[in-house]
């Protein structure tokens, strides 16, 4: 079997704008810069024959892809796909307090502590478990050649370590921004990074 994944993450919302964290439990729309990115990702790739969509089930992948959806493309929403829980600290302004408490969290999951997590969050592992899920469900479709996942960004980073066979404290070797996009090809046995952290199709020419 093999299988492309393209992989994106959503477009800007305003708490992305303005540095705040959203997480699973913040359910925002796109701004307008949002809804342009995900204009211009539809630009570029609506000429690729995908088989399926899959999205979290929370509303800011939709519209990032709804153009896709628009246009005829079957799409399922998978809660494995959702963005990990940050609990207390979603949707907070950010402070010296909240800025030294991530800072030891992110320190936790590097050096190889991956079940702490914030209050009422969730841990890397966690995650780890329900995105587990959501692959399998994605993989059991051999009939679906081309799909376009949309997603999150903490959640995209931990993916593409388990795609990658990596361990989830390089998690942050993934960089991304709004709406960039990464291509893994399955051949059968493993996948392999075909296109890395793309942000081509943003650049307004």
């Amino acid at each position: 079997m093999q299988k492309t994944l393209y992989i994106v993450r959503h477009g800007q919302t305003d708490l992305n704008k303005q540095g705040i964290v959203q997480g699973r439990g913040m359910d925002t729309n796109l701004n307008e810069e949002g809804r342009l990115q995900a204009s211009l990702f539809y630009k570029a790739y609506h000429h690729i024959p995908f088989d399926k969509i899959y999205i979290s089930t929370l509303k800011r992948t939709q519209q990032s892809i709804q153009s896709f959806i628009d246009f005829g493309i079957p799409y399922e929403k998978l809660s494995g796909l959702d963005e990990l829980a940050w609990g207390i600290h979603e949707g907070q302004p950010s402070t010296p307090e909240t800025k030294a408490a991530f800072f030891k969290l992110m320190r936790d999951w590097t050096s190889g502590r991956l079940d702490s997590k914030f209050e009422k969050g969730e841990s890397p592992n966690e995650v780890k478990h329900r995105q587990l899920q959501a692959l399998e469900t994605i993989m059991s479709h051999p009939e679906e050649k081309n799909v376009l996942i949309c997603m999150h960004g903490r959640a995209m980073r931990l993916l593409l370590c388990l795609l990658t066979n990596k361990p989830l404290i390089e998690m942050d070797n993934f960089p991304h921004q709004n709406l960039v996009l990464y291509k893994v090809t399955y051949d059968g046995s493993r996948f392999e990074i075909a296109d890395f952290n793309n942000a081509i199709h943003l650049k307004i020419h």
